[in-house]
């Protein structure tokens, strides 16, 4: 994806025909454009594992898909059946329809760039995950990585910090529903980064943010490593003493 003006939705994403969420038109951190931004993997560790699909789109103030692009990559390695159940890749349909990663890495981090340059935000539930994972395998394959993503919004540490005793889980589904966000097909990469989007418009409108990206940005880093804090706090408390939980964010 070239600058997010110029490029128009892609001829085979069906995503800018989806209607938005009835949301408020979002201001603050998230007036739009917004970018969004979401990888499914061969796994859970982001050194050594690999991308599948790939997702970076742009949203505006409504939530409505203004620009789009996934990418489906071969990893060049076997995707467990595990990761398989997840988000429906095999590695016979990676190897036969997947570009090479080399190509996706690199044209991934290009639309992030591009992003990044004009000043758009963007979202990405569980950023430490994405941008991580993406900075390693532009190592892997020799590209120069996203060292220091910037501005980016992480709706679960925004969520934790202004909804801290809400019981339940925490996954991009169950707070999408909290927040009235509908998340069609779960674990699609495209489906996920657009939720995401919208849960943060939506986090942004319920709670009345008006700080801008970067000043937003600046406050997930110490929200993010209070949360780190807490959880290994309680870990030692039931005796999990050997959990490591990392605070480093938006990338680790």
């Amino acid at each position: 994806m070239g600058a997010w003006h110029d490029t128009p939705l892609w001829d085979d994403d069906t995503w800018g025909d989806a209607p938005a969420p009835a949301l408020l038109t979002a201001a603050g951190p998230c007036a739009g454009p917004l970018g969004v931004f979401d990888l499914e993997t061969t796994g859970v560790d982001v050194r050594s594992d690999r991308i599948v699909t790939a997702h970076v789109g742009v949203l505006d103030a409504s939530g409505a898909v203004i620009d789009a692009r996934t990418w489906l990559a071969d990893p060049g390695v076997a995707i467990p059946a595990g990761a398989t159940a997840v988000h429906g890749i095999t590695t016979e349909r990676a190897r036969a329809d997947g570009r090479p990663a080399a190509e996706v890495v690199a044209e991934v981090t290009a639309s992030l760039r591009d992003l990044f340059a004009a000043g758009i935000p963007v979202v990405a539930y569980n950023a430490p995950f994405d941008f991580s994972l993406l900075k390693y395998e532009g190592l892997r394959h020799g590209l120069t990585p996203i060292e220091a993503p910037s501005p980016v919004i992480d709706p679960l540490v925004v969520d934790k910090t202004y909804d801290r005793y809400r019981r339940g889980k925490r996954t991009l589904e169950v707070v999408a529903a909290h927040y009235a966000v509908v998340l069609e097909g779960a674990h699609d990469a495209a489906a996920d980064a657009i939720a995401a989007g919208r849960v943060a418009q939506a986090i942004a409108a319920r709670f009345d943010l008006e700080v801008s990206a970067d000043e937003l940005h600046t406050q997930q880093i110490s929200w993010a490593r209070a949360q780190a804090e807490s959880l290994s706090e309680y870990f030692v408390r039931i005796g999990r003493i050997d959990a490591d939980v990392d605070g480093s964010w938006p990338i680790r």
